[in-house]
């Protein structure tokens, strides 16, 4: 029984240092996890207002090129297949690129192509389908909320997605 005596307090101490060891080594663990939750959270943010102000660049210049073809086409004036229609047209294309250079996913690059060819085609003297236009459009912007926010399912109304 002596040895216990003096074994016992030397083990129950060792045991611990052993549990404040195990301790500390599982707290640092969870600290290691949410900071790396944290900066995978920024980093999607920080994508998503990158992403945000390249397609609403995009966007706008689109609009301006279908508008410009609309007026073109019924001969009421404004940008006509000129120089002014032609750098509308090359700002498009350099928006498509700032898309395809932000974007995480293939999808969104491959629609923001097709919308801006064929928007390229009606500014050209091309005669668009409204409905094509606007089909296209609608796949630009599917594309552009996946790429956002993947995963989430987008609801009619939905402004933000679900957290």
């Amino acid at each position: 029984m002596g040895s216990w005596g003096t074994l016992g307090p030397a083990l129950l101490s060792l045991a611990g240092v052993a549990l404040g060891a195990g301790g500390s080594l599982f707290g640092q663990y969870l600290v290691s996890r949410a900071s790396t939750r944290q900066i995978d959270v920024q980093e999607s943010a920080a994508h998503r207002a990158e992403l945000k102000g390249a397609v609403l660049k995009f966007l706008g210049l689109a609009s301006r090129v279908e508008k410009s073809a609309a007026l073109a086409r019924s001969g009421s004036g404004g940008v006509t297949a000129g120089v002014g229609a032609e750098q509308l047209v090359d700002d498009l294309w350099l928006a498509q690129a700032e898309i395809d250079l932000a974007a995480r996913s293939e999808a969104l690059r491959g629609a923001a192509y097709r919308y801006a060819a064929r928007l390229a085609e009606a500014a050209g003297g091309g005669t668009p389908d409204a409905t094509v236009l606007r089909g296209l459009q609608a796949a630009f912007f599917d594309a552009a909320y996946d790429d956002m926010w993947p995963g989430h399912r987008r609801v009619a109304g939905d402004s933000v997605p679900p957290r």
